[in-house]
């Protein structure tokens, strides 16, 4: 049953994920000014420029919400579609003045076709990915971000996780020269505990991201999930995709919001998995803001306020 460790593999990035998001891990799924702009005092913390910069950044001290939902296309012999929504909060916290944990949580709501069948699936929630970054809080040109990575066994039927509980080492490092940020993400988990009669779990995830940030919010963005299930028999290992998107930063009234839309195609992929897939997010941001930023947002908050009762009059 190769379908199943090769599409969760995707649940554990984040890049999403990502970074990138990401894209990742993720998966990610994995911005352009500074790394994290509430460590610059002279760059409000919620200008489109530096929401760009720590949006793509995964160790950046910036809350965010996103929901990334991935759909899988041409699984099995009937070209069955599989879909997971990955709900992944991202939360900074301060330990001290030199370092900052950052959390990143991705919980996978997913529809698992059955591959050999041409109608039926199932769905509910996937595996939930926990992962730990310790990262400088005032990093220098090369940012880095290492910790544990989870694989915990949330699944609520079994053919849509492991029925493990894995561990293991995570690290993410980039860059964010001009209007470019280039990183990559890697984690490998290995299973410890949980149901007997279930496969041990040895697999590794890779999000390498490239982003270009432009004007009006706009950037262009590569962030593949690349997975290899160590487990698998040979020519099934790997899964190898190519491909990338674009995106936006902007706001919904005046909700900062991070829109990416992104397509890759597997080049390598085990027998049976998908050939290609779609990648869409919406995340929602949450930047830390000065006494002098929430005056205006409320000076603005007003005026708006104020305009609407005056239109109805």
């Amino acid at each position: 049953m190769k379908w199943k460790a090769s599409s969760l593999c995707v649940l554990i990035v984040s890049a999403t994920a990502a970074l990138a998001g990401s894209a990742a891990a993720q998966q990610s799924q994995p911005t352009d000014k500074t790394a994290d702009a509430s460590q610059n005092e002279s760059t409000p913390a919620n200008t489109t420029e530096s929401l760009q910069k720590a949006t793509q950044n995964p160790v950046a001290n910036l809350i965010s919400v996103p929901l990334q939902n991935n759909t899988n296309f041409g699984i099995g012999p009937y070209n069955r579609t599989q879909d997971i929504l990955n709900i992944q909060p991202v939360i900074p916290v301060k330990l001290n003045e030199k370092w900052n944990l950052i959390t990143r949580i991705i919980q996978p709501i997913v529809w698992q076709p059955y591959p050999a069948e041409n109608t039926g699936g199932e769905y509910g929630f996937g595996d939930m990915n926990p992962t730990f970054f310790l990262s400088p809080a005032k990093p220098g040109k090369l940012i880095w971000g290492a910790g544990p990575a989870f694989v915990i066994p949330t699944a609520t039927n079994d053919v849509l996780g492991q029925g493990k509980l894995s561990m293991g080492p995570s690290f993410v490092a980039l860059a964010q020269p001009g209007h470019w940020t280039v990183g990559a993400l890697v984690n490998n988990v290995w299973s410890v505990a949980g149901s007997g009669g279930r496969p041990s779990v040895n697999q590794m995830l890779l999000q390498y991201f490239i982003n270009y940030n432009m004007k009006k919010g706009w950037y262009t963005t590569i962030q593949p999930i690349l997975t290899a299930d160590w487990k698998a028999a040979s020519g099934d290992v790997w899964t190898v995709p190519f491909g990338g998107g674009v995106g936006r930063i902007m706001k919904l009234g005046f909700q900062p919001v991070n829109l990416t839309a992104q397509f890759y195609g597997n080049a390598v992929h085990p027998s049976g998995g998908s050939s290609w897939g779609m990648r869409l997010q919406i995340a929602f941001l949450f930047p830390k803001l000065s006494e002098k930023e929430k005056m205006l947002l409320m000076e603005e908050k007003l005026k708006e306020m104020q305009a609407g009762q005056a239109a109805k009059k």
